[in-house]
């Protein structure tokens, strides 16, 4: 997983999820990493992509998913 690059993060879990739902629509093979401390409930989420999926995974972020 070294050549993976982080593309998403938050510290809310469904937000995580539903980047990677829509990245799994478009054909991509995308990670959930938690890396919530599960003690103290510190912490976030990141969606991981393969390196070579970088630019087309944040142009499909920034055009089809909005957090308001």
């Amino acid at each position: 997983m070294s050549n993976w690059q982080k593309v998403f993060q938050d510290n809310q879990q469904y937000r995580a999820e539903i980047v990677k739902a829509v990245l799994e629509d478009a054909g991509m093979n995308p990670v959930l990493v938690d890396k919530k401390d599960s003690a103290y409930q510190f912490g976030h989420y990141e969606v991981r992509v393969a390196a070579e999926d970088v630019i087309e995974t944040l142009r499909l972020i920034n055009e089809e998913i909005r957090f308001e």
